[in-house]
């Protein structure tokens, strides 16, 4: 989970500062209003995009109306990577969940900015490497695990991404809503309320305002945070 927090989280600090600048001058800023879309599923793909502010939703619709959602993008993050490797329409969407600015980059200029720096495309190949990871742990944890267990997952994975020290223990700084939780780890609204009010009273997580704050010592330890001395 470390390696994904730096490799994803930290992927700016992480490109060397010339070939940030040249990236940078590549792209065109654009600003997004909460739940507008950068892209929707089935359109054609032409850009990929750098967030430089605010919080991205990347979901996949299904047939049956709900929504997947696959992971978060936060500042600094790529994403609309996917089809700048294969081309073809996006298979997934992308939704803004609070105000955004985003640098738009079009994926011929973005992949002939990687043929000539070969060390932020390793970078980049990491970030797909990780997240390939992880989705894979998604599908594993669906098959095996109970809702208890996912969301304590989830929320240990947005822990080593979000985290901030709180009273309380970890404050996970993503404001989520009981529908989204759902629609991360494949289960109901009703049965997510249910367990996290199970889960407060074990005294493992406590909610404020949509944030989800860690606060079992175990789970701290897990996360790498050790709970203050009160």
């Amino acid at each position: 989970m470390a390696f994904f927090q730096a490799a994803v989280a930290d992927l700016l600090s992480r490109i060397p500062e010339r070939d940030r600048a040249s990236l940078f001058h590549l792209g065109k800023v654009q600003n997004y209003a909460k739940a507008e879309f950068i892209f929707s599923a089935g359109e054609a793909s032409q850009y990929v995009f750098l967030l430089l502010k605010g919080r991205i939703k990347i979901y996949q619709p299904s047939t049956v109306g709900k929504e997947a959602i696959l992971w978060f993008c936060f500042a600094g993050e790529l994403f609309g990577l996917a089809e700048a490797a294969r081309g073809g329409e996006r298979v997934v969407s992308a939704q803004a969940c609070d105000a955004c600015e985003v640098l738009c980059i079009r994926q011929e200029q973005f992949t002939a900015f990687l043929e000539t720096h070969p060390k932020t495309s390793l970078i980049i190949v990491q970030v797909l490497a990780c997240r390939l990871r992880v989705l894979g742990d998604v599908v594993i944890n669906l098959i095996s695990d109970d809702v208890r267990t996912r969301i304590l997952k989830m929320a240990l994975q947005l822990g080593s991404r979000c985290g901030i020290p709180s009273a309380q223990g970890l404050c996970l700084d993503i404001a989520l809503t009981h529908q989204e939780i759902a629609d991360m780890i494949g289960t109901t609204r009703q049965t997510v309320t249910t367990t996290l009010g199970q889960l407060e009273r074990e005294g493992l997580l406590a909610i404020d305002r949509h944030k989800i704050h860690i606060t079992g010592s175990e789970l701290l330890a897990q996360a790498g945070h050790t709970p203050a001395l009160v």
